[in-house]
């Protein structure tokens, strides 16, 4: 390779690179003292406040009881103390708009004084509860025009404040959900919260069914999986793909991808260590409960786990840990991409979404215990979610509707657009009992023995695990796989929430009143598994032989976002949404445009980036390539040597091939108009100048080719 390659350059400059990583001592600084110590926790406030507004706190956090603004004055005020006393010189409200990123309006602490000179302002309730961001520039799908630009900040007192340290100061950071001065929900939190209210309130009804007195809030409960690549910071930059599009658009297969399986759980890379480290460090001084983090199956790719928390604060949890993600591979050097597919031929990152739901006086509510068939609580609870899920696959479905996640569902590293249930063998035998008349025996967890007298026999679980499955039971627990890396967990949470609370509203229907209450149970749960028990799969998602049983059986294969999107703006789906006071038909209807808007927007993108690239700086060099082929065929024929003629006409043709690919692109894109248009005619017009560039990168000398391989980026670290 010629030194004057910028490839060249860029992997000599990664090569030089002294490594100097930056010291994390869990020694000194323990978890336990960091943990936490950045956030306004409820141990901060015990101290901090009165005991009665500490009270008052408590209630609202645990038991959603509403917040005197009296109480809110205390509060702020020890807020601003605490933080001032952290160094911090600015407050901002924090909300998730339906951009899915995460957005911050920062005010001072600080007014002049009258001598001239600068004095801590009041910090009062009315500024903690209320804030005022404009509210017409972000999308809103038509429920504010950019004439009317007035918005609202709302705090939500149960997700934690927290300080965000900066190079050169520091942040109060304060949770808020965004609405529109019309009382729209311009975000994900507001719908979040509302499904709470809605699911706690429905589930109360079958609690209190069975005999319970003392029943505390039942929320859902979540740890969202997160799956990422990182790459060297400087081939980043040299692909103009990833910076603006966070995928590449091109790039031909490795002569080693992911083959031998031997990245998996395999040796982390000290470089990745080091970063992980303070990754790790940054969450914990946030109050996020990180827990798990290991190689994942691509080369390049890592995956972190948190531990369960209240959903509503796993998902601002969530947002927090992919800023954390990318700011501290930025100080390593490396980028972390968080697109669900950013190589093609290798696997894509996901968000597993592991959901359940409980409270502190019942606990978990999906927890079936030694003898699940003897547990009917358990079994109404696990028969309301196979309702639901059935009932509102397309739902589901379209909440995790994304352009890239698009590349990765059904693309044997995630589950198909197809939505079916993994119950495993304990939980499918006695829903099958059921449909049969009765369930009276549950399977029982065995023992393995290995064979090596020196290990311990092992405790089995009842049933195995499936990975290809979309919506799949875990012991005490649903994992929802088919969530994209880079989306914000809300919206399928709180598909989730809704679609149970009206199952158990369903159930809690026919339930009250009975005067078998047993029996009843029996009944029901029976027409569950008979009505919908289609949704239960255990084999393979995978499979061709599932695609065509799934559509034997009426299930949905929604495999692109066009084809998801309209479930969001269904009859049945705004009924459900209105119903439980979740969301409105105007609010559904404007998250349906904002999608197919996001949608449209980010393949224009993609598109125009195709084209640029393939122009100026693929077709270029080719062209360039292909002459010097000819002219060196040229002479040689002059002395009677043939030779090149092979491969002259491979690249020659290629060439040829790209212009005419350019050309079909640029009239596909230049016609599209409708969501259809960009799935069906602009993307597969960008799949074919991709195919036809993937194979000039086989052919071109490697000191011409212009963008930085999947071979360096996958393995130079």
């Amino acid at each position: 390779m010629s030194n004057s390659s910028p490839r060249a350059s860029a992997v000599a400059a990664i090569a030089a690179r002294k490594t100097e990583y930056a010291s994390v001592n869990f020694v000194e600084e323990t978890p336990e003292t960091v943990f936490g110590s950045n956030t306004f926790s409820l141990a901060v406030m015990k101290a901090m406040l009165k005991p009665e507004t500490f009270a008052a706190v408590e209630s609202t956090i645990h038991e959603g009881e509403r917040l005197p603004l009296g109480v809110a004055d205390d509060v702020a005020e020890a807020m601003k103390n605490w933080a001032v006393s952290r160094g911090a010189t600015h407050y901002a409200h924090v909300f998730y708009p339906l951009t899915g990123a995460t957005a911050e309006k920062h005010d001072s602490f600080y007014d002049p004084s009258e001598d001239g000179g600068a004095a801590i302002s009041k910090f009062r309730g009315k500024t903690l509860i209320q804030g005022e961001p404009d509210a017409s520039s972000f999308p809103s799908g038509g429920l504010r025009a950019t004439h009317s630009a007035r918005g609202y900040t709302a705090w939500d007192a149960t997700s934690p404040a927290y300080i965000v340290e900066s190079a050169n100061g520091i942040t109060l950071c304060i949770p808020t959900s965004f609405v529109s001065w019309t009382g729209e929900a311009l975000d994900t939190k507001t719908p979040l919260l509302k499904s709470r209210q809605a699911l706690d309130k429905q589930a109360q009804r079958i609690l209190k069914l069975f005999g319970h007195k003392e029943i505390a809030q039942v929320h859902a409960t979540a740890g969202p999986e997160q799956e990422y690549f990182l790459i060297d910071k400087i081939f980043f930059y040299a692909r103009p793909d990833l910076l603006s599009a966070g995928r590449t658009l091109f790039g031909a297969p490795p002569p080693k991808g992911q083959e031998f399986e031997d990245h998996y759980f395999g040796l982390i890379p000290d470089r990745v260590m080091a970063f992980m480290f303070e990754v790790d460090r940054e969450l914990f001084k946030l109050g996020i409960p990180a827990k798990t983090r290991h190689n994942e199956v691509a080369p390049g790719q890592f995956e972190i786990a948190p531990l369960f928390e209240s959903a509503n604060l796993a998902a601002d949890h969530q947002q927090t840990t992919m800023a954390v993600l990318k700011k501290t591979a930025d100080k390593h050097g490396l980028a972390c991409l968080l697109h669900e597919k950013p190589f093609a031929g290798v696997n894509g990152s996901g968000k597993h979404v592991n959901w359940s739901l409980g409270n502190s006086t019942q606990g978990n509510l999906l927890d079936p215990g030694e003898t699940p068939h003897e547990n009917a609580q358990f079994l109404v609870f696990a028969g309301a979610v196979l309702r639901a899920v059935h009932k509102f696959s397309a739902l589901l479905r379209a909440s995790v509707a994304t352009a890239g996640n698009d590349h990765r569902l059904g693309a044997n590293e995630a589950p198909p657009a197809i939505v079916s249930i993994y119950l495993g063998d304990q939980l499918a035998d006695v829903f099958e009992q059921i449909r049969a008349g009765g369930a009276t025996t549950s399977k029982q967890r065995g023992t393995l023995k290995i064979g090596v007298d020196i290990l311990p026999e092992l405790p089995k679980d009842a049933g195995d695990r499936n990975r290809t499955s979309s919506f799949a039971f875990n012991g005490n627990r649903f994992e929802f796989r088919a969530v994209g890396a880079n989306q914000s967990v809300a919206a399928p949470i709180t598909v989730l929430n809704t679609i149970l609370a009206e199952s158990l509203d369903y159930l809690a229907g026919r339930l009250e009143g009975a005067t078998d209450l047993n029996r009843a149970i029996q009944e029901v749960l029976k027409e569950i598994v008979d009505k919908h028990g289609q949704i239960i799969f255990g084999g393979d998602g995978y499979s061709e032989a599932w695609h065509a049983e799934a559509a034997d059986r009426g299930l949905p294969n929604l495999k692109t976002t066009a084809d998801a999107l309209p479930a969001l703006i269904t009859p049945e789906v705004v009924d459900l949404f209105e119903k439980y006071g979740v969301l409105t038909e105007a609010e559904l209807k404007g998250r349906y445009l904002v999608q197919c808007d996001q949608y449209v927007k980010h393949l224009n993108v993609e598109a125009k980036l195709v084209e640029e690239i393939a122009q100026t700086k693929i077709f270029p060099v080719a062209a360039a390539y292909a002459s010097s082929l000819a002219e060196g065929e040229s002479r040689l024929n002059v002395v009677g040597v043939a030779s090149g003629r092979v491969t002259l006409e491979k690249v020659a043709s290629l060439v040829a091939q790209l212009e005419g690919d350019l050309s079909a692109l640029y009239e596909a894109h230049k016609a599209a108009m409708e969501v259809e248009d960009w799935t069906f005619k602009v993307l597969p017009a960008m799949a074919k100048v991709r195919v036809t560039v993937d194979e000039l990168e086989g052919l071109l000398p490697d000191d011409l080719w212009p963008l930085p391989t999947y071979q360096e980026m996958l393995f130079i670290k």
